[in-house]
């Protein structure tokens, strides 16, 4: 019997001593693993971020772009408005030359994203980089934009009636005293499911609301970004005159409103109920005095809708349909940048064919508004012979 408990606990010690090696060779795998897979982690990110050929390929990359037509192509602008700009964002010193990334490539990927609304991956793809690295530059270079805000988005003065004015019979005297024209547009925004239905305003998406005003340079002077896009124009405007940084309107002075703003000392609307729109004149002239204020009116508002056009254009990140891949509140910020990147662009690579395009455009749109208002007078037609119809009907069988 002693010797059968012998046994036994020599086989137990023995079963226990196994599973104490077993235990420490699976530990030992393991180890092995995780030490093969951080070494192959960093052998890729080496690839990517390090080596000379993708240092060379990002060279490469960045002579293309400054040296070439296509400039304007994948950045929005030319060699020359690309270095002035760098050069501007350089001097706030906020962002800088490193070892591993020059202020060039920071902005170039930054504005390749704007003029292209792709995403942090396809940029990561062209320039070598992780997404990490090109999410932090384009934040810190939006940062910067940002900061030349005051620099490139001024408010009219009370000094000069603009060229455009003083110099055309049409306008002169009577829009002496117009400073330019005020507007709101709609931007897609990505928000809660449960914040959805109050920026579901116009569009089947949710939006944001932008009230900016416009000088008759096509440069803004004024923009208020982040209303939902349920929100009325008028109330938009409300909101601006009384912020702690206004939307200021001189004494005297005032911006042209479509209908969809009130009639007020400042803001210059059109007359209701007449014909307004550039296109309803191209057949018949104005009859009245109040025609003719309409169509004057109408073709110096039409600044801001080529302003606002020529911007969407330039920056389709804000004019694309499909979801942003920013925040709501990135996408204010984006919104915001890209109107003082206008404003910079307005003064020293004035785009004249991205214009023209943009004009032509507006010329088609009010031929498809003039054949909308013309299928609305046909149903308002319509609807009254049914109505007379059905009274005739109700009077003869006494219903």
């Amino acid at each position: 019997m002693p010797t059968q408990m012998l046994v036994l606990n020599h086989a137990k010690k023995d079963m226990e001593r196994r599973q104490h090696i077993g235990t420490v060779v699976l530990l030992c795998h393991v180890v092995h693993a995780l030490y093969l897979n951080q070494i192959l982690s960093t052998c890729i990110h080496s690839r990517v971020t390090y080596s000379p050929q993708s240092e060379r390929r990002r060279c490469e990359l960045m002579s293309y772009l400054v040296h070439t037509d296509k400039c304007r192509d994948i950045i929005r602008m030319g060699p020359e408005a690309f270095m002035q700009l760098c050069l501007k964002l350089r001097g706030t010193g906020i962002v800088k030359d490193t070892i591993k990334y020059t202020v060039e490539e920071k902005v170039a990927k930054f504005l390749h994203i704007v003029g292209h609304n792709v995403k942090n991956r396809t940029i990561s793809f062209f320039f070598y980089r992780s997404g990490e690295t090109v999410s932090r530059h384009f934040h810190t270079v939006l940062h910067v934009i940002l900061a030349l805000g005051e620099e490139f988005i001024a408010q009219p003065s009370v000094a000069d009636v603009p060229p455009q004015i003083l110099n055309n019979s049409r306008f002169y005297p009577f829009f002496k005293d117009c400073i330019g024209a005020i507007d709101g547009t709609h931007i897609r925004v990505k928000v809660p499911r449960a914040e959805a239905p109050r920026f579901r305003g116009r569009k089947e998406h949710p939006t944001q609301n932008v009230l900016a005003a416009c000088n008759f340079d096509m440069k803004f002077t004024y923009v208020l970004a982040g209303w939902e896009g349920t929100a009325f124009d008028s109330r938009i405007l409300k909101d601006a005159l009384s912020k702690e940084d206004p939307l200021i309107i001189p004494e005297g002075k005032f911006y042209l409103g479509d209908a969809g703003f009130m009639l007020k000392q400042g803001l210059l609307t059109p007359y209701r109920g007449v014909r307004y729109h550039l296109k309803e004149y191209s057949s018949r002239g104005p009859q009245n005095p109040r025609e003719l204020f309409n169509l004057r009116h109408s073709s110096l508002r039409n600044v801001i809708e080529r302003t606002f056009g020529v911007l969407k254009k330039r920056f389709p990140i804000i004019a694309s349909g499909t979801e942003p891949h920013y925040s709501f509140e990135v996408m204010i910020d984006i919104v915001l940048a890209c109107c003082i990147l206008h404003n910079f662009l307005m003064g020293v690579d004035i785009d004249e064919a991205l214009i023209a395009e943009v004009d032509h455009e507006l010329v088609q749109n009010d031929i498809d508004r003039s054949q909308t208002q013309q299928r609305d007078e046909d149903y308002r037609l319509g609807s009254l012979l049914r109505e007379a119809i059905t009274t005739e009907m109700g009077n003869l069988y006494g219903a």
